[in-house]
């Protein structure tokens, strides 16, 4: 059963640690990260782009295909599943394909726009039980073809989202999607206590996780932020791990062309990935 991601959050934000969003893209990501957050007993939000949606065959393909494995694979710890940075059709579309949770990202529109968009969404989600998050002040990087340089939000305006209702704000803080670059000034912690302390209790998500140090993303954590999106270092994982087996030579030897072989040690790699990432997140056991 699909859980919003509210009391998890609420958990986290109280406990002082932070559930991993971890992006799904195809049936071996989705079970990898299933599986470590059980062995982990760590609750998990499987996060969907609305270009990895597509790539899926569609939002209810996605549904069926998670809720067909969280039976199947006896998965018992908290699973959402979240739309990653929606335009408000995608929201719908998730909200009606029965997706738990929903992110709206708001923030390249106009401040007033944003609000009268995310109160509408807040609405329907509240009516539904389904956890809505919030974008104020764009994310850096490229996140579907719209790249942003790391902005940060204005806490003012993430008091005005958070006022709205929504269950969790993303708020930019210098933090990007994608690698880093080398001259990266890296998190701005003046903007996210000011924004902690206008928000109070609502759950902080921080977007791009790969490459953020460590000793930054527990001092983000120790500021309120309660959800932390990991992506890029998944499939970079993943990619390493397949290209070893290929220049080895694996997939010409017996059966090593079958795609179950092929796609295991790139499996094996997100696991490890997402079991580094809940430990640093302190979610483990926290189910």
């Amino acid at each position: 059963m699909l859980v919003s991601a509210k009391e998890m959050l609420e958990k986290a934000k109280a406990g002082k640690y932070a559930v991993g969003q971890f992006n799904i893209n195809n049936l071996e990501w989705t079970k990898a990260i299933l599986l470590t957050a059980q062995e982990c007993n760590s609750p998990v939000i499987l996060g969907v782009s609305e270009g990895a949606g597509k790539y899926m065959c569609g939002y209810e393909t996605i549904v069926g295909m998670v809720k067909g494995m969280i039976k199947c694979l006896n998965i018992t710890v908290p699973v959402a599943l979240h739309l990653d940075h929606g335009s408000y059709e995608g929201a719908k579309a998730c909200i009606n394909a029965g997706f738990s949770s929903v992110m709206f990202d708001g923030s390249h529109y106009p401040i007033e726009e944003n609000i009268a968009k995310t109160t509408e969404l807040v609405n329907a989600c509240n009516v539904l039980g389904i956890s809505l998050e919030a974008e104020v002040g764009s994310i850096g990087g490229e996140e579907d073809g719209v790249v942003g340089a790391g902005e940060c939000a204005d806490p003012d305006e993430c008091k005005m989202v958070a006022d709205l209702g929504v269950t969790m704000l993303a708020a930019g803080i210098g933090n990007i999607h994608g690698k880093y670059p080398a001259n990266w000034a890296g998190l701005n912690f003046d903007v996210l206590g000011a924004i902690s302390e206008k928000t109070g209790d609502m759950p902080l998500v921080l977007h791009g996780g790969t490459g953020i140090p460590e000793d930054m993303i527990k001092k983000a954590i120790s500021l309120g932020v309660s959800k932390i999106n990991v992506n890029t270092e998944c499939q970079l994982a993943f990619a390493a791990a397949t290209r070893k087996y290929v220049e080895d030579g694996k997939d010409l030897s017996g059966k090593g062309f079958d795609p179950r072989k092929l796609l295991a040690p790139g499996f094996e790699a997100i696991k490890s990935t997402v079991k580094e990432k809940m430990e640093l997140f302190g979610s483990v056991n926290k189910a």
